[in-house]
Formats: structure tokens, sequence, C-alpha cells
């Protein structure tokens, strides 16, 4: 899989691909990540990549000219599956998102900023509009770490363990179970018998109780 993402902060970005999961999947080449300056991009000397709004209204806008620029020359090298751009109004990430995400070959993804983008680049660009929740961030950047971060993981190989990532909370619509580990007993609160029994038919039945009560009990939403 290759990711290129536009910013006009990729310093910000370029930290969470320089450690632990995402690092690993880089360095194994199971994916590619380039960062792209949209300032870069412009044709004035100021590298200017906003404007004030037509109408009038606070805050500024980001320009449809470089953002195009950067999109169709990265589309002349090669084919793209999504262009995504990371906005408060888009899509709310699920993990069913990141799934389809994972099984793609090339993806663009664009972090607004300011005020958000000229609604011409949404119109004749943008394929699909993501937000990771009800509130505003001061640019997509950290919000498009997060959605690299859910899809890079699930790439065969990248996990030590590929059942971890089938294991984990929302991918059948649940949240995952209780887990322990060592040790046993801790200041009186005792790790569930049915652990230490060995019959893994009963361990994944209490598993799978468990994950159904801790759902309704805390998101009953997505047992509708």
């Amino acid at each position: 899989m290759r990711i290129d993402i536009i910013t006009v902060l990729p310093e910000l970005l370029k930290s969470p691909f320089e450690a632990s999961i995402l690092k690993r999947a880089i360095d194994a080449g199971l994916v590619e990540v380039h960062f792209h300056n949209l300032r870069d991009y412009t044709t004035n000397n100021h590298k200017t990549v906003d404007d004030y709004q037509f109408g009038g209204g606070a805050g500024m806008v980001m320009l449809i000219e470089p953002i195009d620029k950067c999109i169709t020359g990265l589309k002349a090298e090669r084919n793209y599956d999504e262009v995504i751009y990371m906005t408060p109004d888009g899509e709310t990430l699920n993990q069913g998102i990141s799934n389809t995400l994972s099984l793609k070959e090339n993806i663009i993804i664009l972090c607004g900023h300011y005020k958000g983008v000229d609604q011409r680049v949404r119109d004749m660009l943008i394929t699909k509009e993501i937000s990771i929740g009800d509130y505003v961030l001061s640019g997509g950047e950290l919000g498009a770490a997060v959605l690299c971060d859910s899809i890079i993981r699930l790439i065969p190989g990248v996990l030590g363990n590929e059942t971890s990532a089938l294991t984990d909370s929302f991918q059948d619509n649940l949240l995952a179970p209780p887990i322990y580990t060592r040790p046993r007993e801790y200041k009186g609160h005792k790790v569930p018998e049915v652990l230490f029994t060995g019959n893994f038919p009963e361990i994944e039945k209490w598993r799978e109780n468990e994950a159904y009560q801790r759902t309704k009990d805390r998101r009953p939403d997505l047992l509708d």
C-alpha cells in the first residue's frame, strides 16, 4: 500500500510514523507513506496556500490551485483508489471504513487547515470525506495520523499476531471483552476462573458473553 499525505505542516505529521508499529510496517516495505508540502505547489514568492473568503467572514480558506496541482501530479504517476479529505463534517471514521481502506493499493489524504478548503476542491477532486469525531482540530494532520494508524495495522504482516486485529473492539460490532495477565490475584481482585480451565470453547463462550454485556452497557447503539 502507498499513502500520500498532502499537508501544510509535514513536520507535525512525521513523528507518528517514526516509531512503533507504523515504523516497523514502513521499514518492512509493507506500506509507503509520503508527505507532500502544499507550499511546494504554489506559484507566488510567498508560497501562499490560503486567501480570504468571498462574501466575507472569519477565517482563511485553502486555495484550490496548489491542491489541484499536487493531486493531479500524483495521479499522473499512478492510479489512486481514494482521494480522502479530513474534515469535521465528513463520515465518522469507524472500523468498517478502516477495514475497507486497508484493502486499497494507493490512497491520497488531504489535510484541511485554516477554515477549510475551497468547496471546489471537494466537488472536483475528493472521493471520500472522513472525520475522526464531532469536534474541530486546528488542522487535518492529527486526524490523518489516526486514520493511517487504523488502516496500516490491518495490513497482513504488520502485527506480530494477525488474529489480534480480528479480535479488536468494533470488528464484529462488539466491544472487546475484559483481558487479564499476571498476577492471578492482585489486592483481592482475582482473574475469572474460566480462563484457567483450558476449555477453549468455554473460554470463547465466556468472552463472547462478556463482549456482548460490555457493549450492551457501554455502547448499546452498536447492537441496533
